[in-house]
């Protein structure tokens, strides 16, 4: 049976939903039964335990109103509180959706229920044998209810499969290592893992159409044309393999090329300050500091001048050579230091 939805949105968007069949609804219908049955069962109990005492007719009207608000008002007040999922819908991962992917509204909840209880199950679908026969007929699974009210009931937890390693085919790695990837689209890329991965759960037909356009596809991206007598299966292999070991080698360069600088902090706010309007001076007064400075490293003290160009004092000239003269020797002085 098909399991995934080909319905198509007004915006020409094709819905990828993987709808509910015969036999997760029914179990979800009978848990559903099975809630409503007790609910029904503990009001008849109390309705006939505090009413010995009303009119039976008043009693039978009692019951049957109860009865109408649980068999029509529970589904109702549960999907539309919860957006399309009762009880047994929780437990089964089910849930109630339009036509185009959106969650239900109480007119949607309100014309399943008046359809399952008047058509589909009770009053007249015989304990359920129409709404069996229609959601057989349906490619989608939908019974009288879903195709008055516009809904679709699908799977909200769908099992997670393992994604198949992809491996470079033997002999391919130095034919591989010279195809040029860097015009092949992620979309593309992405699309021939999924076939790869999905490959063997195909029909051969199937399979052989699938991985033939898309390995056309990828030869016209890479520029290089699939070469006579290799599967199609072969060439994506090889390319999204050699794709894959180009990433991580990549990846690898960057996380060995270095630490990464050490984190400084958080930088300051930076503030915008009014730049001063510059104010042009004469060249004189601009050289002026500077030939001030250079005067006063320059000019010799004024010790140094008198001492080069004024004349010699008396003091200093020399005196004419005079006798010597015999004088008395006079006593040392304890106190006059050594000449």
């Amino acid at each position: 049976m098909q399991e995934e939805s080909d319905l198509v949105t007004g915006e020409a968007v094709v819905l990828d939903l993987r709808v509910a069949k015969l036999a997760s609804r029914g179990v979800a219908m009978l848990l559903d039964v099975l809630v409503q049955g007790a609910l029904l069962l503990i009001v008849v109990v109390t309705v006939t335990l505090t009413s010995s005492d009303l009119d039976p007719a008043l009693t039978i009207a009692l019951l049957l109103s109860v009865f109408v608000l649980i068999v029509i008002g529970y589904p109702v007040l549960f999907e539309t509180l919860t957006r399309g999922r009762s009880l047994g819908k929780m437990a089964l991962g089910l849930r109630v959706v339009r036509l185009d992917g959106g969650p239900i509204r109480f007119r949607h909840a309100l014309t399943r229920a008046l359809a399952g209880f008047f058509v589909d199950f009770w009053a007249l679908g015989f304990l359920g044998a129409v709404a069996v026969i229609v959601s057989l007929s349906s490619s989608n699974g939908r019974r009288v209810g879903d195709y008055l009210a516009g809904t679709l009931v699908i799977r909200e937890r769908v099992p997670q499969s393992a994604q198949a390693y992809v491996a470079m085919p033997p002999g391919l790695e130095d034919w591989a290592a010279q195809l040029d990837l860097s015009r092949l689209p992620d979309d593309l890329a992405l699309a021939a893992r999924q076939y790869l991965n999905r490959f063997h759960e195909l029909r051969p037909d199937a399979a052989h159409a699938l991985g033939q356009g898309l390995a056309d596809q990828t030869a016209h991206a890479v520029g290089v044309a699939v070469p006579h007598g290799m599967p199609a299966w072969v060439f994506l292999s090889a390319v999204l393999a050699e794709r894959r070991n180009r990433d991580q080698a990549r990846l690898a360069q960057q996380v060995y090329a270095g630490p990464p600088p050490a984190y400084a902090g958080p930088q300051p706010a930076y503030q915008q300050t009014q730049p001063q309007p510059f104010q042009q001076q004469p060249p004189s007064q601009q050289l002026q500091p500077v030939v001030q400075q250079s005067q006063q490293q320059f000019q010799p003290t004024a010790q140094q001048t008198q001492s080069q160009h004024s004349p010699p004092s008396t003091a200093e000239q020399p005196q004419p050579a005079q006798e010597p003269q015999a004088t008395a020797p006079q006593p040392e002085n304890p106190f006059t230091p050594p000449s």
